[in-house]
């Protein structure tokens, strides 16, 4: 890099234009070096903060990372937010705070460097099309670690990041850390019968079961997107988040305001699979739709029906990516109860910059452990999925 280059830090991503964003890798439909992921593009990113989802209030201020010339041309970019919690991740570090508290030291604030409420892998170190990436990529991390020093917080945390990034931050002093995800992969089947057609008997039965039995009580369902995604829909599925959400979280974290901005700026990126029963929505789940993914976000019902949560999460998310010809579906954070119905582990990553020696010591050794115990996790799971021995290899 030259001095011509320099890192600022913008808290208000609404002050980013969302022209200049497009330019980078991931964030556009429009860029061919990085498939399209939805939840990077500005609308997504404005939508959460403009909504009061992810502002300093819920404890998400704002400190996206952008890498400019000197004219004020935005090269590079890592989304990140100031963190008094460690809630919304889905990459766990409770026990790293808690650690470091009895010892005295002061976890919070920390730096968290992904998408609010989005256990889905994407791009993290952007880099605007026709940039060499490396050089780029490692500035922004280098740079990173610079804003932990200058704001005097315990450590700053990249999650969910595509594997071919994590070398960068390795070669940075970034720990790496793994987990445990369940992706279906689309071989080139021409429909879900095909898919069906790889699986063991047994299983292949149950799962034919399954989808019988959810449909019925008169069930039936709708993909909604682009124009069919109306207020009153939105309405519709809100209050299916609400009742599952506070359960299942006690607070959900989205605004109703959230998905009305999202209905309005990204409809075409967005797939709700909806339940009906005697000519009302029952049960729904929201998807968006990547370049080559569809990612499936969560759902919610206000009628418990037997084997409907799997009908709308995950059979129906493999029948649209097939009908579209998407590559993958990933269907959030954990679940083993995926495997049964074609999902197989796949292996997630995060990078974490650590800036008190003695607890980045007491991690590093700790993640030593927790990665082998992952990829011998993923080993077990994969020679129990439901493929015909031989059919399917393990996704990494």
């Amino acid at each position: 890099m030259t001095d011509e280059i320099s890192i600022r830090v913008e808290r208000s991503f609404t002050a980013i234009s969302p022209e200049s964003w497009s330019r980078l890798s991931g964030t556009s439909k429009a860029a061919d070096t990085v498939p399209y992921n939805p939840f990077l593009s500005h609308a997504f990113l404005s939508s959460l903060e403009e909504s009061g989802s992810a502002t300093a209030d819920t404890g998400w201020l704002g400190h996206h990372l952008l890498l400019e010339t000197d004219k004020g041309e935005l090269i590079g970019a890592l989304p990140g937010y100031l963190k008094n919690h460690s809630q919304g991740e889905y990459v766990f570090d409770h026990g790293w705070a808690d650690a470091f508290e009895r010892a005295g030291g002061r976890y919070y604030p920390k730096l968290q460097c992904s998408i609010p409420f989005t256990p889905a892998t994407g791009p993290r170190l952007l880099v605007a099309e026709g940039f060499d990436r490396r050089p780029i990529q490692s500035a922004i991390a280098e740079s990173l670690k610079e804003v932990v020093r200058r704001l005097g917080v315990s450590s700053a945390h990249v999650t969910f990041v595509p594997e071919d990034e994590i070398s960068v931050f390795e070669t940075d002093g970034y720990l790496h850390r793994t987990d445990q995800q369940f992706h279906f992969i689309n071989d080139g089947y021409a429909d879900h019968d095909a898919f069906l057609e790889t699986l063991a008997s047994r299983k292949r039965k149950a799962l034919k079961k399954e989808r019988r039995a959810a449909l019925e009580n008169g069930i039936s369902i709708d993909w909604l997107t682009g124009a069919d995604l109306t207020e009153r829909i939105w309405d519709q599925f809100f209050s299916f988040y609400m009742d599952t959400g506070s359960r299942k979280w006690g607070r959900p974290y989205l605004t109703r305001d959230f998905y009305s901005l999202i209905g309005q700026r990204m409809p075409d990126d967005i797939l709700l699979v909806m339940a009906k029963r005697d000519g009302r929505y029952v049960a729904g789940a929201i998807n968006f739709i990547g370049g080559d993914t569809l990612y499936g976000r969560h759902w919610g019902c206000i009628e418990d029906h037997p084997y409907l949560h799997f009908e709308v999460c995950y059979h129906q998310a493999i029948d649209f990516a097939l009908a579209k010809g998407l590559k993958r579906v990933e269907a959030g954070a954990q679940g083993e109860h995926k495997l049964a119905r074609g999902y197989l582990p796949v292996t997630t990553h995060s990078a974490h910059y650590v800036a008190h020696a003695g607890l980045r010591r007491a991690i590093s050794d700790y993640l030593e452990r927790e990665r082998e115990d992952v990829e011998h996790m993923n080993e077990i799971l994969t020679d129990h999925s439901p493929f015909r021995k031989g059919e399917r290899q393990q996704e990494d």
